[in-house]
């Protein structure tokens, strides 16, 4: 009922708009100015401008930041992970260096504990090569030390 009396409405006041247009004396007609169109080329320029402009100003944001030293306000500090193993599923025991020491710490889940204190080393706390990150440079990495031994071993 109300989207019949709402067709009904809009359909007089279109028909209303329509006879007032007619009634009302001829103009002469203006000539309209053409607008001009668009090239495709222009709007590719006007947008790889655009995007030059704010990597440009995201660069000059950067240089800046880095320029007044503002990254040690964002996180940056002298405490450093030196190494870690994990000693359970949830578990882990990792070295910490700050200034010129070395903290051995426990973590778990909720709960950090310091586990001893010693003066920075100058080497590496273990002397094998760090570990690959993936699957088939820790086999490589394997099969090389295999074969070493193999060699050192056979007379």
């Amino acid at each position: 009922m109300l989207a019949r009396l709402s067709r009904t409405l809009t359909a007089g006041v279109l028909s209303l708009l329509s006879l007032a247009a007619f009634a009302s004396p001829a103009a002469p007609a203006k000539p309209v100015a053409s607008i001009p169109q668009a090239s495709p080329a222009g709007n590719l320029l006007q947008v790889l401008l655009g995007l030059i402009v704010v990597l440009a100003l995201m660069a000059l944001l950067a240089w800046a930041l880095r320029r007044f030293n503002a990254g040690k306000a964002l996180g940056q500090s002298n405490v450093r992970v030196v190494g870690g193993v994990s000693v359970g599923t949830r578990e882990r025991v990792v070295v910490v260096e700050i200034a010129d020491q070395w903290i051995v710490v426990g973590v778990a889940p909720g709960r950090v504990n310091a586990l001893a204190t010693m003066h920075k080393q100058e080497t590496a706390l273990a002397d094998d090569p760090v570990p690959a990150r993936n699957f088939s440079g820790w086999l490589a990495q394997n099969l090389d030390k295999r074969k070493r031994d193999q060699d050192g071993a056979t007379p």
